[in-house]
């Protein structure tokens, strides 16, 4: 692939309201668990918010956070230096932001995208993520 090629591929992937992130939304919210969207005031914007219950939960792409021991996580063989620097950055930023998080009192949980691919692991997620959201 060439360099242009790479960059207008990588200039659609979204930030916000992604496949997992609406696919998780939506079967939180049929929980009866109500939260606000990339909330600006907040380190990191995370991607839901339960202000209600102290909580937020950042649903992470395994390939920009560098899910460990997956396989959607692995770093390009093209142009390697650059991508193995970006997702460090990415690494210190998400835990600077949950460290950031926790210190203002926010318990902070991640899904990955991983984790929601399919019916039975988008179940496990939710399950996981609304007992952590109601402090279970």
């Amino acid at each position: 692939m060439s360099p242009e090629q790479r960059s207008e591929r990588m200039s659609r992937i979204k930030g916000q309201d992604t496949c997992p992130e609406l696919l998780l939304r939506s079967a939180l919210h049929r929980k009866g668990l109500r939260y606000r969207l990339h909330v600006t005031g907040l380190p990191g914007r995370p991607d839901l918010v339960f202000p209600r219950h102290g909580a937020v939960v950042f649903i992470h792409g395994c390939f920009w956070h560098q899910h460990k021991n997956c396989k959607v996580a692995k770093v390009p063989q093209s142009n390697t230096a650059f991508w193995q620097e970006k997702f460090a950055r990415n690494l210190r930023r998400d835990h600077s932001n949950m460290r950031d998080l926790r210190a203002l009192g926010w318990r902070v949980a991640v899904a990955w995208e991983c984790q929601i691919t399919n019916k039975a692991a988008l179940d496990r997620t939710v399950e996981r993520i609304e007992r952590f959201v109601r402090g279970a």
